[in-house]
């Protein structure tokens, strides 16, 4: 998504929320002990069990460091823990997360709800940041997640394009520890988390949503389920994948093969139907709609209402973002009149 697409979302935003008590002050070096909660639960489906087993983790206990933000623009607070499934390279296994605080009109921390954002697959991360900013100005806190190989996280020696698939598994761990390490954290409502993930983010999210309930409230925005499918017949980004692959000498057989392991149509009867929403594009060029509408019907959004079609394509989906933005902090913070309504 082009940066000129998102310049007047600012103006459109005003902040609301509500002072945050006493807390001890933020500063670099300061640390939080957090907890995983992931609980998958018993799963009687034979694949989705398996899915499990190849997603889940040993909870343990671990520290959430606040560090100075990389760059002006790029977050309050860089928060950094470790990966539940590290890979063995150091950089990399550190998550990243940008913390976009909420202040009142004196400029100071409210308490408010959080959501974690997980972007897209341009290294520039800039429609993640677009809503990280945008959302922050409705009083919610906003996370920022690095995906594996992304800003803080990227090596010294960047991984090749083999290394995207099996780098999608570390993300759906990641982003799953994350509500815990938010969960960790001052100033924020911990009865209203959510997660939203836009494109690639997307898919990586529609996967976090049939783990458990860790969130409150989730949004998957132009993604779905079917990941196959999308390297293999989408267009734009998605056949630039489909052609640094086959450089690679990656083979269909193997990209299916890859996929499965976070598969979102896996773990789609998992997901909390009441507390999920997919918006997709009728007319998107990277993700085949039939891959959205899939998801939607296997996960129950369809009977929910809660599957939301706008006519625009991958790109042109920017100018429904004010849209989509201001109907998640309304449904995240519970003020929604018609939340089920399509924008």
């Amino acid at each position: 998504m082009k940066r000129t697409a998102f310049i007047f979302l600012a103006a459109l935003l005003t902040c609301r929320g509500f002072a945050a008590p006493d807390v001890p002050e933020l500063k670099a070096g300061l640390t939080f002990t957090a907890m995983d909660t992931l609980n998958c639960g018993v799963e009687s489906n034979k694949d989705a069990a398996e899915c499990l087993d190849g997603l889940d983790w040993t909870c343990t206990p671990f520290t959430v460091a606040c560090q100075p933000p990389v760059k002006p623009g790029q977050g309050d607070w860089l928060l950094r823990f470790p990966s539940p499934r590290p890979t063995g390279e150091s950089v990399n296994d550190l998550v990243a997360m940008e913390w976009s605080i909420a202040r009142d009109k004196d400029g100071k921390p409210l308490t408010g709800p959080a959501m974690v954002v997980v972007h897209e697959s341009g290294r520039g991360m800039v429609a993640g940041r677009i809503f990280a900013n945008g959302l922050r100005a409705y009083g919610i806190h906003t996370f920022l997640v690095h995906l594996p190989g992304y800003g803080a996280r990227t090596p010294a020696e960047r991984p090749g394009i083999r290394a995207m698939l099996p780098a999608l598994q570390q993300a759906v761990g990641d982003v799953r520890r994350a509500a815990d390490a938010v969960a960790a954290l001052p100033y924020v409502d911990h009865a209203r988390t959510g997660l939203l993930g836009i494109s690639l983010g997307g898919f990586v999210t529609a996967t976090v949503s049939g783990l458990d309930r860790a969130y409150d409230n989730v949004f998957i925005l132009l993604a779905g389920g079917n990941l196959p499918d999308v390297i293999l017949q989408g267009e734009k980004d998605a056949a630039k994948v489909r052609t640094e692959l086959a450089k690679a000498g990656v083979t269909v057989q193997e990209i299916k093969d890859l996929s499965r392991h976070i598969e979102p149509m896996r773990l789609a009867h998992r997901v909390d139907a009441d507390r999920t929403w997919l918006f997709s594009g009728t007319k998107d060029e990277v993700v085949p709609p039939a891959c959205s509408v899939a998801f939607a019907w296997a996960a129950g959004l369809v009977n929910k209402k809660h599957h939301i079609e706008l006519p625009v394509g991958h790109y042109t989906a920017a100018v429904m973002l004010p849209v989509i933005m201001q109907q998640s902090a309304d449904i995240l913070k519970g003020t929604a009149a018609a939340a089920d309504k399509d924008p």
